[in-house]
């Protein structure tokens, strides 16, 4: 690790390999014999477990059933196999890595001494000083359902593989620390030279250990591995070898700090706040966002973003639409990736398409929007809320750099990440656990969590906590560093989850108000959020000025066009105001109105393609001399019609552009409302992820042990006549004669059976009729009448 030059190399030693505490015992051996004969074997041990011991341990590890083991022997040995017990470990916490960690310690001195395995009594001696003994028996429990742990009498055995699991070196449990705490390695990190510091990064992301000749006596005292020998920032093995403590470590990846010395987990004391201030500052919340999710989807309907080629979206675009929608980018980074996870817009070519020459895919808009915006609140955004929740991806990464020093971009597949939805389900687990209006901070959620999942602490560092959390505050989960009550429900995972968020979400949202405040100013204030149908027309004659629990509307010419070329009246813009408002209507407003309403509609557009007619022949012949109507194609076909060879929408335009105030109207004459509706585009199936397939359910998992226990009884039976298939017919009619024997005498047979699935199984049966292609049998195990297709049965062995 060390050179001439003085500057350390770091050569990370590799860890030696893993020993177990049973390393002179056999993958697979016997089955359990007479009864009260302990297990010699984590075959044998497995075949004593009970069917629902089995079924359990199926559970917690799935893999091992994929495909049907043909007996306990093969079950064994899948369950010793690196990879399987490796994700068997990835829930255990603190204190089952200790027991098994302590297990491998004793493993290695009995393999050298020849000595018994450590009993269950030995293992509380060395534990119970640090840990309750119902803790220590409810881990050993643990470990044993999922096969980690095999007992014979009293005695322990650990799976060999396991202790290539623990996500510590191993020892770091059994031997009493002496180590810095973590504020004495905070306070010693920044003394340290650049020389030293770099070292430490170093092991930190490689390895714990390093091989090195500085570590040995007499070495100067300036070089960096003696600085931080001294220092106590590293840790001497021998003269070669030096190992990183694992506090130091934690420290520098910025992980939650939790000594693998600490069996019980860390109690945090959490800030107590009330649930209505909780619920109320959650819906809060919610207001902005839906309100921020229904700008960008209007200003993606109104311009579709260009697609990156890898199919993010680009920077400029994201910049694009923070800009017209008034929110900064990194919220507009997370809405544009919730509305993409709930399906409310998508990648294609949409409809209509873009005013570009190109063939590249647009974000846009899917049909899906148009329910969702006329939704309730409260079921607006259980939707967002629930693609949130199971989002595999990270949005708060958006901006952040890669490894080749690109941003990484919003819908980008460099954001996706599996775990995501695991993670986010545990921070706000582990707040769901406490009563309501219960905070924790940040560093202690990490600590929990990385005490409870030791393997994934590095998905529970400092700032992917708060990330999380500062995205479940944005949409409405979490107030004040407390969970919300729909949150609560929308986490208990019941088939009714979605409704009870969604009718608690309804309670929390403050009652929605029918009324407004008009000031002389021309603005409106609504005290609250509107009634549905008194906010469409508010928005529809006014323009949001500033948002929040009172919005602030400003009222204009163009805003009162607007609203009387989406079809109301004078009067009925008059009769809103008087009948919501609950100030007096300023006479400004009054004016405005009517002013821009005796102009509004005088001349009045159709479709020839589109058509222009008026009661004023002076005003239609002014708009014919005017150059217009040269760019539309205007012709006169009576003194108060003329055509146009245009659509209907680019006429209005233009004549609005050369300073006439046309309106639309139908085939009827009366005012329709011809304001774009935005671009949509089609969404894609929703096809589920290849990467979580659907757990079997407990009565497969049944009825898979049933079947192991017949193939377990076929393998060890001891056949006398029997007769293989080979397709032949002389051997065929054999096969036929002695089931047909078996059936008469009532003998029990050993078949071996194809299923159509290909997989070929042992299993003992009592033939009671052979005939039609079939055999049908009884299956000693469960009783029940088993059919077998006489072509698929590839060996028959009548049984002593």
């Amino acid at each position: 690790m060390g050179n001439s030059s003085g500057t350390p190399e770091t050569k990370p030693e590799a860890q030696p390999p893993a020993r177990s505490g049973r390393p002179d015992a056999p993958t697979t051996g016997k089955r359990r014999g007479e009864a009260g004969e302990p297990a010699t074997s984590l075959a044998g041990w497995l075949g004593a477990r009970s069917d629902a011991q089995l079924v359990t341990l199926l559970e917690l590890r799935p893999d091992l059933a994929v495909p049907l083991p043909s007996s306990m022997a093969v079950l064994a040995a899948r369950a010793e196999q690196r990879a399987s017990v490796l994700r068997a470990t990835d829930d255990l916490d603190t204190l089952d890595f200790a027991i098994l960690e302590t297990l491998a310690v004793h493993g290695v001195t009995r393999t050298e001494s020849n000595g018994a395995p450590l009993t269950r009594d030995q293992l509380h001696v060395q534990l119970s000083e640090r840990v309750p003994a119902p803790a220590i028996d409810a881990a050993i429990e643990r470990l044993t359902a999922r096969a980690l742990v095999w007992t014979s009498d009293d005695g322990l055995h650990l799976i060999t593989a396991a202790v290539e699991a623990l996500p510590w070196p191993i020892g770091s449990t059994t031997e009493i620390p002496d180590s810095l705490t973590e504020p004495e390695v905070r306070d010693a990190l920044p003394e340290l030279t650049s020389a030293a510091r770099a070292l430490l990064d170093k092991l930190a992301s490689t390895g714990p250990r390093g091989r090195t000749r500085d570590a040995a006596p007499g070495t100067p005292a300036d070089r960096p591995v003696q600085q931080l020998l001294a220092r106590r920032l590293l840790n001497r093995i021998d003269d070669e070898t030096v190992e990183l403590p694992v506090t130091v470590g934690q420290v520098l990846r910025n992980e939650p700090v939790t000594h693998p010395h600490a069996l019980t987990p860390p109690t945090p004391k959490p800030k107590k706040q009330t649930s209505a201030d909780v619920n109320a500052v959650a819906a809060g919340e919610v207001g902005e966002l839906l309100r921020h999710c229904t700008a960008i989807l209007d200003s993606l309907g109104q311009a579709p973003a260009p697609a990156l080629r890898a199919g993010g979206l680009g920077v400029r675009e994201l910049r694009r639409i923070a800009k017209q929608t008034g929110i900064d980018e990194p919220r507009a980074g997370l809405l544009v990736e919730l509305l993409a996870a709930a399906r409310l817009i998508e990648k294609g070519l949409p409809d209509p398409p873009p005013e570009v020459d190109s063939t590249d895919d647009f974000w846009a808009p899917t049909p899906a929007i148009d329910a969702w915006l006329e939704a309730p609140l409260a079921r607006r955004w259980a939707a967002l809320a629930i693609a949130w929740l199971e989002l595999d991806r990270m949005p708060w990464m958006i901006g952040l750099r890669d490894a080749n020093d690109k941003p990484l971009a919003a819908l980008s597949l460099e954001l996706r990440s599996p775990h995501a939805p695991r993670d986010r389900h545990a921070i706000l687990g582990l707040l769901a656990e406490y009563p309501s209006g219960s905070a924790l901070t940040p560093a202690d959620i990490g600590r929990v969590l990385a005490w409870r999942q030791p393997r994934w602490r590095r998905h529970f560092r400092l700032e992917a906590v708060e990330q999380t959390l500062a995205e479940a505050a944005s949409l409405g989960f979490v107030g004040r560093g407390a969970l919300g009550s729909p949150a609560r429900a929308l986490l208990h995972g019941t088939p009714t989850s979605a409704a009870d968020a969604e009718a608690a979400m309804e309670a929390a949202l403050p009652a929605p108000v029918d009324h407004v405040l008009v000031q002389a100013d021309l603005t409106v204030i609504a005290p609250g959020p509107l009634t549905a149908e008194l906010q469409q027309r508010v928005e529809l004659v006014a323009d949001v000025e500033s948002a929040g629990a009172a919005t602030v509307y400003r009222i204009s010419e163009t805003s009162v066009r607007r609203a009387l070329d989406g079809g109301l009246t004078a009067a009925e813009l008059h009769a809103l105001f008087t009948k919501h408002s609950r100030t007096p209507i300023p006479q400004a407003l009054t004016y405005l109105i009517d002013d821009v309403a005796r102009r509004h509609g005088q001349l009045r557009v159709g479709m020839a393609q589109s058509f222009l007619r008026s009661d004023d022949p002076a005003l239609l012949a002014q708009v014919l001399a005017a150059p217009v109507a040269a760019t539309l194609a205007l012709r006169a076909i009576a003194p108060t019609v003329a055509i146009a060879q245009a659509p209907l929408g680019e006429v209005l335009e233009q004549l609005r552009a050369a300073g006439f105030a046309p309106a639309g109207e139908d085939s009827a004459g009366i005012i329709v409302d011809l304001r774009q509706r935005g671009a949509r585009i089609s969404a894609r199936p929703n096809a589920r992820p290849p990467w979580r397939p659907t757990p079997p359910s407990t009565e497969q998992l049944e009825l898979l042990v049933t079947e192991l226990r017949a193939a377990e009884r076929a393998t060890s039976a001891r056949s006398g006549q029997s007769v293989r298939m080979d397709g032949t017919r002389t051997n065929t009619a054999a096969t036929l004669a002695l089931l047909q024997l078996a059936a008469r005498v009532r003998r029990s047979v050993n078949i071996g059976y194809v299923d159509a699935s290909g997989v070929a199984t042992q299993r003992v049966v009592e033939p009671l009729k052979v005939g039609n292609g079939q055999l049908d049998a009884l299956d000693p195990v469960t009783g029940a009448v088993r059919h077998f297709t006489l072509h698929r049965i590839a060996s028959v062995a009548l049984l002593e």
